[in-house]
């Protein structure tokens, strides 16, 4: 097998369980569900920078070079994602205390709407 069939296979299982957990009832399986699917779509973001190997990421004469963008960008999706996850749980807490449940529509299974 090779390094990017096993990549992209992890890449694959993390993005569904991400989605699987994103379309769970309750408030945190959302929450991690979304982070999740960030990791993976940061992962997914590296990987379109090819995978190098003896590659250095800046330019040094002769040699292959590796591309620099893509790890910039999941540098700064990964600080970006951190401040999203932190005011994503901040919300996910401030509608548990106001609504008593942490059911993403605020109603317990079984109990009608009012």
């Amino acid at each position: 097998m090779s390094m990017e069939f096993l990549l992209a296979t992890g890449v694959g299982a993390v993005t569904a369980t991400g989605l699987y957990l994103m379309l769970r009832g309750r408030s945190f399986p959302v929450v991690l569900g979304l982070s999740l699917f960030g990791y993976a779509v940061n992962v997914f973001i590296f990987l379109m920078g090819r995978l190098w190997t003896n590659a250095a990421p800046v330019l040094v004469g002769e040699g292959p070079v590796a591309d620099p963008l893509p790890q910039a960008l999941v540098l700064t999706a990964i600080v970006i994602g951190f401040a999203t996850t932190g005011f994503v749980v901040e919300l996910a807490l401030r509608s548990r205390h106001e609504s008593g449940s942490d059911h993403v529509d605020g109603q317990e299974p079984g109990r009608p709407r009012a």
